[in-house]
Formats: C-alpha cells, sequence, structure tokens
C-alpha cells in the first residue's frame, strides 16, 4: 500500500473521555473506513505512525435519528478502531500528521 491508501484507512482518531482513558492502556481510537479489515488498519497506523500494534479491536456504532428544525435525519454508521500498541509506543493525537 501507498502512503495515500493509509490516509484512505484511517480518517480521523476520536477524542472523548473514553477514548483517552484507553491511553493509560497503550490504546488509541481512531475512526476508519467501513470496508477496512484490522490487517489494513494494522498496516495503516504502523506506515503512519511509526509504531508496533500488538492488537486492533472494531466496531460499528450505529447512526442515531436526530430531529433538525422537525425535520427528520439520521447519523450515518461510524466505524471505530481500537488500537492497541506495544509497550514503550504511543501516539499523541493532539497534533496533526
Amino acid at each position: 500500500m501507498t502512503g495515500h491508501k493509509h490516509y484512505d484507512v484511517i480518517l480521523r482518531p476520536v477524542i472523548t473521555e473514553k477514548a483517552t482513558l484507553g491511553a493509560e492502556n497503550n490504546q488509541v481510537t481512531f475512526e476508519v473506513a467501513p470496508s477496512a479489515t484490522k490487517p489494513q488498519i494494522k498496516a495503516a497506523v504502523e506506515a503512519l505512525f511509526d509504531v508496533k500494534v500488538t492488537k486492533v479491536n472494531t466496531l460499528v456504532q450505529k447512526g442515531k435519528v436526530k430531529r433538525f428544525r422537525g425535520v427528520f435525519g439520521r447519523r450515518p454508521d461510524v466505524r471505530k478502531a481500537m488500537v492497541t500498541l506495544a509497550e514503550g509506543h504511543s501516539i499523541d493525537v493532539t497534533t496533526g500528521i
């Protein structure tokens, strides 16, 4: 894979209270492409951030139905990946890449 493909797999980091608690266990959470596989996610994180990944857990967060000015709409489904890094490796998601 080339560099551009990795950016198609990893869309953005997830910065939430729960995601930052995972940082204590060497975990970083990313929003990834819906079609991304665990090996693709692992390869993309290792290539983009120059770290060693030990485990990748994924989930699909179903979109919620919301209402805006009386009109119903639906948020899209989002696929997230919790990436566990090897000891001694870290990713600072607050800085841009």
